[in-house]
């Protein structure tokens, strides 16, 4: 039997699991999908040590960067990007994916319109850093929003103005702000600012509307979750793990 597995911390309510649990299911596939729930990164070596039949990983917060040092290679997407969320064994070597993006542009991409011209990305981790690539290779301009302005950070939470809500009418969540069970927190922006014109994408799935999602429906705003999303990076990462 060959294990497939996900890396992440306090991870029992993922996704991953229950897709390619259900999906080895339907294809009669001799495989087993588990997670691996990592208090450190330093762990990941324990993982190959209990079992030499791995044949692929999905990762996820808080490794998507911090795992790098731990692959022996990186395809040239997840290199530029910066972040890894699929890892393939080859012939022993762990070499480092990047679906997030793709996952992410194809989810986004019937819902764009010619008026969605630039977006905020809330967060600067790993998942951040794919929707950035994503949108560059849509031609949408993008800018970071984070606690703090910083090199990366164009914007600060403190700092978002209602002019700045309205010149960029697409928003993405990629930070864990509202994911279950802290259902009742919300991204800090100026929410009285958003219109019918903007586009919130939220790239967590559970709940299936978070607050921030919410907030963009009563303001007539066009609301997606980020479950295709889930769904068209783990039938890449397969696609990898299968090539």
């Amino acid at each position: 039997m060959t294990i497939f597995g996900l890396i992440g911390r306090h991870i029992d309510y993922s996704f991953s699991r229950g897709f390619f649990s259900k999906k080895f299911e339907t294809e009669q596939l001799n495989c087993h999908y588990r997670n691996f729930d990592l208090e450190s990164i330093e762990s990941f070596e324990s993982i190959f040590e209990t079992s030499d039949r791995i044949g692929g990983l999905n990762v996820t917060i808080p490794y998507k960067e911090s795992v790098i040092p731990f692959l022996d290679d990186l395809d040239p997407d997840a290199r530029t990007i910066g972040a890894v969320n699929t890892i393939k064994i080859e012939n022993g070597k762990r070499i480092g994916y990047n679906t997030d993006h793709f996952g992410f542009q194809e989810s986004i991409k019937p819902y764009l319109l010619p008026s969605h011209q630039k977006a905020l990305i809330l967060g600067t981790g790993g998942a951040s850093k794919a929707v950035d690539f994503a949108l560059k290779t849509l031609n949408i301009k993008s800018y970071f929003v984070s606690r703090n302005v910083t090199s990366q950070a164009h914007f600060g939470y403190d700092n978002l103005t209602a002019e700045i809500i309205s010149n960029h009418s697409i928003i993405v969540n990629c930070t864990p702000v509202g994911t279950y069970p802290n259902v009742e927190q919300f991204p800090a922006i100026p929410y009285h600012a958003l219109t019918p014109s903007h586009l919130l994408y939220d790239l967590i799935y559970n709940p299936d509307e978070t607050k921030f999602l919410r907030f963009g429906k009563e303001a007539g705003s066009k609301t997606l979750n980020g479950l295709k999303m889930l769904e068209l990076q783990a039938e890449k990462s397969w696609a990898i793990w299968n090539s």
